[in-house]
Protein backbone atom coordinates (compact mmCIF):
# COMPACT_ATOMS: atom_id res chain seq x y z
CA UNK A 1 0.00 0.00 0.00
CA UNK A 2 1.69 3.42 -1.04
CA UNK A 3 1.96 6.31 1.35
CA UNK A 4 -0.90 8.10 -0.31
CA UNK A 5 -3.30 5.18 0.23
CA UNK A 6 -2.31 4.70 3.71
CA UNK A 7 -3.55 8.51 4.72
CA UNK A 8 -6.66 7.77 2.29
CA UNK A 9 -7.20 4.50 4.54
CA UNK A 10 -6.98 6.14 7.87
CA UNK A 11 -9.01 9.14 6.75
CA UNK A 12 -12.07 6.65 6.05
CA UNK A 13 -12.12 7.97 2.31
CA UNK A 14 -11.79 4.17 0.71
CA UNK A 15 -12.72 2.46 -1.48
CA UNK A 16 -10.86 4.75 -4.53
CA UNK A 17 -13.00 5.12 -7.37
CA UNK A 18 -11.26 5.74 -10.09
CA UNK A 19 -12.26 7.19 -13.93
CA UNK A 20 -12.59 3.48 -16.27
CA UNK A 21 -10.37 4.32 -18.61
CA UNK A 22 -8.08 5.59 -15.71
CA UNK A 23 -8.39 2.12 -14.09
CA UNK A 24 -7.78 0.43 -16.89
CA UNK A 25 -4.91 1.84 -18.12
CA UNK A 26 -3.69 1.08 -14.41
CA UNK A 27 -4.54 -2.52 -14.49
CA UNK A 28 -2.43 -2.98 -17.87
CA UNK A 29 0.58 -0.94 -16.10
CA UNK A 30 0.56 -3.00 -13.20
CA UNK A 31 -0.11 -6.39 -15.41
CA UNK A 32 4.21 -5.64 -16.46
CA UNK A 33 6.67 -6.52 -14.25
CA UNK A 34 8.50 -3.45 -15.02
CA UNK A 35 5.95 -1.13 -13.75
CA UNK A 36 4.69 -0.17 -10.45
CA UNK A 37 1.76 2.13 -9.29
CA UNK A 38 3.73 3.16 -6.49
CA UNK A 39 3.90 7.21 -7.37
CA UNK A 40 0.02 6.84 -8.70
CA UNK A 41 -1.75 9.99 -7.40
CA UNK A 42 -4.47 8.52 -5.99
CA UNK A 43 -7.70 10.87 -6.75
CA UNK A 44 -10.64 11.95 -3.84
CA UNK A 45 -13.92 9.96 -4.39
CA UNK A 46 -16.37 12.10 -5.87
CA UNK A 47 -14.30 14.98 -6.92
CA UNK A 48 -11.34 13.33 -8.45
CA UNK A 49 -9.03 15.55 -7.03
CA UNK A 50 -5.57 14.60 -4.90
CA UNK A 51 -6.37 13.85 -0.82
CA UNK A 52 -3.12 16.17 0.38
CA UNK A 53 -1.65 14.96 3.56
CA UNK A 54 -3.22 16.29 7.11
CA UNK A 55 0.17 17.96 7.76
CA UNK A 56 -0.07 20.64 4.60
CA UNK A 57 -4.31 20.56 4.93
CA UNK A 58 -5.49 24.28 5.17
CA UNK A 59 -8.88 24.96 7.19
CA UNK A 60 -11.60 24.00 4.77
CA UNK A 61 -9.64 21.18 4.05
CA UNK A 62 -8.80 19.46 7.59
CA UNK A 63 -13.14 20.93 8.37
CA UNK A 64 -14.18 18.50 5.78
CA UNK A 65 -11.45 15.75 6.75
CA UNK A 66 -12.41 15.52 9.89
CA UNK A 67 -16.39 15.56 9.22
CA UNK A 68 -16.10 12.80 6.74
CA UNK A 69 -12.77 10.40 8.96
CA UNK A 70 -13.58 7.07 9.80
CA UNK A 71 -10.38 6.31 11.01
CA UNK A 72 -11.56 4.54 14.56
CA UNK A 73 -14.65 3.34 15.81
CA UNK A 74 -16.14 6.63 17.18
CA UNK A 75 -17.78 7.54 13.85
CA UNK A 76 -20.56 5.26 14.24
CA UNK A 77 -22.40 7.14 16.98
CA UNK A 78 -21.48 10.60 16.48
CA UNK A 79 -23.91 13.01 15.07
CA UNK A 80 -21.37 14.96 14.06
CA UNK A 81 -17.99 15.61 14.47
CA UNK A 82 -16.59 18.31 16.61
CA UNK A 83 -13.51 20.09 15.08
CA UNK A 84 -13.29 22.81 17.31
CA UNK A 85 -13.68 26.75 17.82
CA UNK A 86 -12.92 30.40 18.05
CA UNK A 87 -9.52 32.62 16.84
CA UNK A 88 -7.99 31.03 14.23
CA UNK A 89 -4.87 33.51 14.84
CA UNK A 90 -5.03 33.10 18.92
CA UNK A 91 -2.38 34.04 21.23
CA UNK A 92 -4.32 31.11 23.57
CA UNK A 93 -5.48 27.25 22.81
CA UNK A 94 -7.37 25.36 25.52
CA UNK A 95 -7.33 21.63 24.69
CA UNK A 96 -10.06 19.01 26.30
CA UNK A 97 -10.99 15.39 25.95
CA UNK A 98 -13.28 15.14 23.70
CA UNK A 99 -17.03 15.88 23.13
CA UNK A 100 -20.07 15.48 25.41
CA UNK A 101 -23.66 15.04 24.43
CA UNK A 102 -24.38 18.06 24.01
CA UNK A 103 -21.28 19.17 21.70
CA UNK A 104 -21.93 16.05 20.12
CA UNK A 105 -25.61 17.62 19.31
CA UNK A 106 -24.10 21.13 18.54
CA UNK A 107 -20.58 20.94 16.66
CA UNK A 108 -19.01 22.80 19.36
CA UNK A 109 -16.82 22.00 22.02
CA UNK A 110 -17.27 22.97 25.83
CA UNK A 111 -21.24 23.90 25.54
CA UNK A 112 -22.36 22.06 28.16
CA UNK A 113 -21.81 22.42 31.90
CA UNK A 114 -18.24 21.78 32.16
CA UNK A 115 -18.18 24.34 29.10
CA UNK A 116 -19.85 27.30 31.74
CA UNK A 117 -17.00 26.43 33.87
CA UNK A 118 -14.79 26.70 31.68
CA UNK A 119 -15.95 30.48 30.06
CA UNK A 120 -16.09 31.49 33.49
CA UNK A 121 -12.41 30.16 33.79
CA UNK A 122 -11.66 32.29 30.52
CA UNK A 123 -13.70 35.04 32.04
CA UNK A 124 -11.38 35.17 35.89
CA UNK A 125 -8.28 35.64 33.62
CA UNK A 126 -9.64 38.29 31.14
CA UNK A 127 -10.19 36.14 28.75
CA UNK A 128 -13.62 34.88 26.39
CA UNK A 129 -14.31 32.55 24.27
CA UNK A 130 -13.51 33.33 20.84
CA UNK A 131 -11.75 36.49 21.57
CA UNK A 132 -8.28 35.21 21.11
CA UNK A 133 -9.22 32.50 22.23
CA UNK A 134 -9.71 28.81 20.46
CA UNK A 135 -10.73 25.58 22.35
CA UNK A 136 -10.46 22.16 20.82
CA UNK A 137 -10.56 18.44 22.32
CA UNK A 138 -8.18 15.52 21.51
CA UNK A 139 -10.51 13.66 19.67
CA UNK A 140 -13.42 15.17 17.73
CA UNK A 141 -16.06 12.50 17.85
CA UNK A 142 -17.91 11.56 21.06
CA UNK A 143 -16.55 8.26 22.90
CA UNK A 144 -19.81 6.16 24.26
CA UNK A 145 -20.89 7.04 27.55
CA UNK A 146 -18.47 10.12 27.98
CA UNK A 147 -15.75 7.47 29.03
CA UNK A 148 -12.36 8.45 28.10
CA UNK A 149 -11.14 7.93 24.77
CA UNK A 150 -8.88 4.78 24.15
CA UNK A 151 -5.29 5.36 22.81
CA UNK A 152 -6.01 3.99 19.39
CA UNK A 153 -8.51 6.89 19.24
CA UNK A 154 -6.53 9.38 20.42
CA UNK A 155 -3.95 8.12 17.80
CA UNK A 156 -6.02 8.49 14.66
CA UNK A 157 -6.93 11.73 15.93
CA UNK A 158 -3.54 13.03 16.78
CA UNK A 159 -2.85 14.35 13.20
CA UNK A 160 -5.90 16.68 13.10
CA UNK A 161 -4.96 18.27 16.77
CA UNK A 162 -1.31 18.55 15.63
CA UNK A 163 -2.64 20.59 12.21
CA UNK A 164 -4.99 22.67 14.26
CA UNK A 165 -1.67 23.45 16.26
CA UNK A 166 -0.03 24.50 13.25
CA UNK A 167 -2.33 26.42 11.90
CA UNK A 168 -3.28 28.95 14.40
CA UNK A 169 0.62 28.30 16.07
CA UNK A 170 -0.99 30.11 19.69
CA UNK A 171 1.89 31.44 22.22
CA UNK A 172 -0.12 29.17 25.13
CA UNK A 173 -1.38 25.53 25.11
CA UNK A 174 -3.18 24.75 28.31
CA UNK A 175 -3.77 21.30 28.17
CA UNK A 176 -7.22 20.52 30.17
CA UNK A 177 -7.06 16.91 31.78
CA UNK A 178 -4.49 14.14 31.64
CA UNK A 179 -5.37 13.03 28.37
CA UNK A 180 -5.47 16.35 26.44
CA UNK A 181 -2.04 16.10 28.72
CA UNK A 182 -0.47 12.97 28.44
CA UNK A 183 -1.90 12.60 24.24
CA UNK A 184 0.18 16.53 23.69
CA UNK A 185 3.01 15.56 25.74
CA UNK A 186 3.49 12.10 24.47
CA UNK A 187 4.09 10.94 27.79
CA UNK A 188 3.04 9.10 30.96
CA UNK A 189 2.55 10.66 34.63
CA UNK A 190 -0.42 11.96 36.82
CA UNK A 191 -1.63 15.00 36.28
CA UNK A 192 -0.46 16.38 39.64
CA UNK A 193 2.87 15.74 38.42
CA UNK A 194 2.30 17.38 35.07
CA UNK A 195 1.03 20.75 37.18
CA UNK A 196 3.35 23.49 37.77
CA UNK A 197 5.85 23.38 34.83
CA UNK A 198 5.93 24.53 31.69
CA UNK A 199 6.06 21.92 29.29
CA UNK A 200 7.36 22.10 25.23
CA UNK A 201 4.98 21.19 22.34
CA UNK A 202 6.83 21.36 19.42
CA UNK A 203 8.65 24.52 20.46
CA UNK A 204 4.83 26.25 21.94
CA UNK A 205 4.68 26.58 25.80
CA UNK A 206 2.32 24.11 27.42
CA UNK A 207 0.21 24.34 30.86
CA UNK A 208 -1.19 21.53 32.54
CA UNK A 209 -4.80 21.91 34.04
CA UNK A 210 -7.70 19.95 35.18
CA UNK A 211 -10.42 19.23 32.85
CA UNK A 212 -13.48 21.44 33.85
CA UNK A 213 -16.06 18.47 33.82
CA UNK A 214 -13.91 17.44 36.81
CA UNK A 215 -14.27 20.05 38.51
CA UNK A 216 -17.45 20.07 38.36
CA UNK A 217 -16.97 16.54 40.69
CA UNK A 218 -14.16 17.76 42.70
CA UNK A 219 -15.08 21.62 43.94
CA UNK A 220 -11.95 21.13 46.19
CA UNK A 221 -9.48 21.38 43.39
CA UNK A 222 -11.09 24.34 41.73
CA UNK A 223 -8.37 26.46 44.08
CA UNK A 224 -5.59 24.45 42.39
CA UNK A 225 -7.23 24.98 38.73
CA UNK A 226 -6.92 28.51 40.15
CA UNK A 227 -3.59 28.47 40.76
CA UNK A 228 -2.94 27.25 37.16
CA UNK A 229 -4.29 29.93 35.55
CA UNK A 230 -2.73 32.59 37.56
CA UNK A 231 0.69 30.23 36.71
CA UNK A 232 -0.66 30.30 32.55
CA UNK A 233 -1.08 34.20 32.85
CA UNK A 234 2.39 34.57 34.48
CA UNK A 235 3.92 32.43 31.49
CA UNK A 236 1.75 34.30 29.06
CA UNK A 237 3.03 37.80 30.13
CA UNK A 238 6.91 36.95 30.33
CA UNK A 239 6.30 35.20 26.74
CA UNK A 240 5.07 38.78 25.74
CA UNK A 241 7.81 40.88 27.69
CA UNK A 242 10.70 38.43 26.02
CA UNK A 243 8.73 39.01 22.60
CA UNK A 244 9.27 43.23 23.25
CA UNK A 245 12.75 42.57 24.11
CA UNK A 246 13.57 40.59 20.85
CA UNK A 247 11.29 43.06 19.17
Amino acid sequence: MTRRERILAELGLTPLWLHRRRLDSLRTASDSPRHSTSHVTMPEPHTGQAVRPVEVMDWKELTEAVATCRACALHKNRKQAVLGVGDKEADWMFVGEGPGAEEDARGEPFVGQAGKLLDNMLSAIGLKRGNNVYIANVVKCRPPGNRNPAPAETQACQSFLDRQVALIQPRLIVALGKVAATTLLACGGTLGSMRNTVHDYRGIPLIVTYHPAYLLRSLTDKAKAWEDLCFAVETMSGLSTAARSVG
